[in-house]
């Protein structure tokens, strides 16, 4: 089994100062799928209502927040990054960002961004002078 020695350091860190160490991490996976992208965030216990999505231009940026314990209890183990998440992602001019839709399901944050119609192959039909008719090619 291997280990982070600096785990140990940063949780110390967090432990003395009340902050955590290292910047929350928003995890993502993305994929092509036929004509769309797809991607991917792990956030397991985030309320669904804190999740905000913004398009501007061509960059996305997702923002979501888990509630950082408060009260009298004391903390024994808390490994789990809690506090503002975020993450930007620049979509190609290729991509259609009046069409995204979003799912939040079993804490994760799945987005589908269609490939724009302008950036799908087409055929274009060619006319010649002395047939009317089009040749598709």
């Amino acid at each position: 089994m291997r280990t982070d020695p600096f785990r140990e350091l940063d949780r110390l860190t967090q432990q003395v100062l009340g902050t955590t160490a290292r910047p929350a991490l928003m995890a993502m996976d993305a994929w092509r799928s036929g004509e769309e992208f797809v991607v991917e965030f792990d956030l397991p216990g985030v309320d669904p209502s804190s999740i905000e999505l913004d398009v501007q231009r061509n960059v996305l940026s997702v923002r979501a927040q888990r509630p950082v314990h408060e009260g009298t209890a004391e903390m024994v183990a808390a490994e789990r990054p809690r506090g503002v998440f975020s993450r930007q992602l620049i979509l190609g001019d290729n991509l259609d960002t009046e069409r995204i839709t979003a799912n939040y399901q079993a804490g994760v944050l799945a987005l589908r961004v269609p490939v724009a119609e302008k950036a799908k192959p087409r055929r274009i039909a060619v006319e010649t002078a002395e047939q009317p008719q089009a040749i598709s090619t």
